[in-house]
């Protein structure tokens, strides 16, 4: 199944849906802070999960109390695709779970 690159224009409407992400160099991102190293461990298996479930992986750094996310599709050459924002939108569910802010 063919993944379609997103306009700039669907882009910046689904950005409004989600608070604290963005779009920097071409790609979806996000970083979350947390209240302790453990939170943001606990957080970053979380995520890890969920890629796994919707087989679709960001890339994913753990920081001393941050976690941060950098999301795109490969398949799409690297730009901004639905399966993207479906990512975005299954971390900022679970990211109260752990405290993120």
């Amino acid at each position: 199944m063919a993944v379609e690159p997103l306009s700039r224009t669907e882009i910046d409407n689904r950005l409004a849906d989600l608070p604290g992400w963005s779009l920097t160099e071409g790609r979806l991102t996000r970083v979350y802070r947390l209240g302790s190293h453990f939170a943001a461990t606990a957080m970053v298996v979380h995520i890890a999960q969920v890629q796994e479930e919707l087989n679709h992986h960001s890339d994913l750094t753990l920081g001393y109390d941050t976690v941060a996310l950098t999301v795109h599709t490969h398949s799409a050459g690297g730009a901004v695709t639905a399966l993207d924002f479906g990512l975005a939108r299954r971390v900022e569910d679970l990211a109260p779970v752990h405290g993120a802010r």
